[in-house]
């Protein structure tokens, strides 16, 4: 592994800190051994990407990503599955079945980064691809049914760029899902106050009440399900059910769309 703290952005430096200290913990409920390794071997302390509401919000989309991927996986076993926007996150370890034909895409420079860390495998394979434009499209294998995952992505984008993105997948996928991170007007507002972003020089874009109002930018999806992280994490601590309480509609939420 030849990373350098360069190599890492520091909005994917949060994730990558919060599930190298998860995997470290004695009853870890997610286990990361590569975002450990990625950690250590840069050799910086990221303790200031751990905060708590972050660690714990990381936990849970991490979680429920995960379930909501195996259920469609369940239904469509031989899906193709994109992880747009990938980072350093590898989903395809957590949720392969053996059949699964997956691809890891995001820009040229983080996948030239990516590949410092992992090698192509067997039905997952690294592409360099944007969001916002379908280039990289015409390089996929036709399938029956599309499965795209993008966490801790659109909630940097403009309702703009929000807008082109769900075009171009449902203009170049037949039928597909997108599992979408969502977050909320206030934090749109407010995300200089975040307790983990703000150390980054990222702001936060289009804030949604509901994921409804991406069915007015792209009228062919339809809203299957959309769940606050707040389910999850007020499972694990006091400080999770106060905040589900407190913060009810402030947290950010998985979105799950069909076409």
């Amino acid at each position: 592994m030849e990373l350098t703290f360069g190599d890492v952005q520091e909005t994917a430096l949060i994730p990558l800190a919060i599930k190298a200290s998860e995997t470290s913990r004695a009853n870890a409920r997610i286990v990361d051994p590569m975002a450990k390794q990625i950690i250590e071997v840069l050799g910086v302390d990221v303790s200031k990407y751990d905060p708590f509401l972050s660690h714990e919000g990381v936990v849970a989309r991490t979680i429920m990503y995960r379930k909501e991927l195996q259920n469609l996986i369940d239904k469509y076993p031989d899906a193709l599955c994109i992880n747009l926007g990938c980072g350093f996150d590898d989903k395809f370890s957590q949720v392969d079945n053996g059949q699964i034909t997956w691809f890891d895409v995001d820009l040229p420079d983080q996948i030239e980064k990516r590949r410092k860390v992992y090698s192509d495998r067997a039905r997952c394979t690294m592409l360099a691809g944007s969001a916002l434009d379908s280039d990289w499209t015409t390089q996929l294998p036709k399938h029956d049914m599309n499965i795209i995952v993008m966490e801790g992505v659109l909630e940097y984008f403009t309702k703009d760029q929000v807008k082109k993105c769900i075009n171009m997948l449902c203009d170049n996928f037949e039928h597909g899902y997108l599992l979408a991170e969502l977050h909320s007007p206030f934090l749109e507002k407010n995300g200089r106050h975040h307790d983990a972003v703000k150390y980054t020089n990222a702001s936060f874009g289009w804030g949604t009440k509901s994921g409804r109002e991406y069915l007015e930018l792209e009228p062919r999806m339809s809203l299957i399900s959309e769940t606050s992280y707040n389910e999850e994490m007020k499972k694990y601590s006091i400080r999770g059910k106060l905040f589900a309480i407190l913060g009810k509609n402030l947290n950010n939420r998985l979105a799950v769309f069909q076409w």
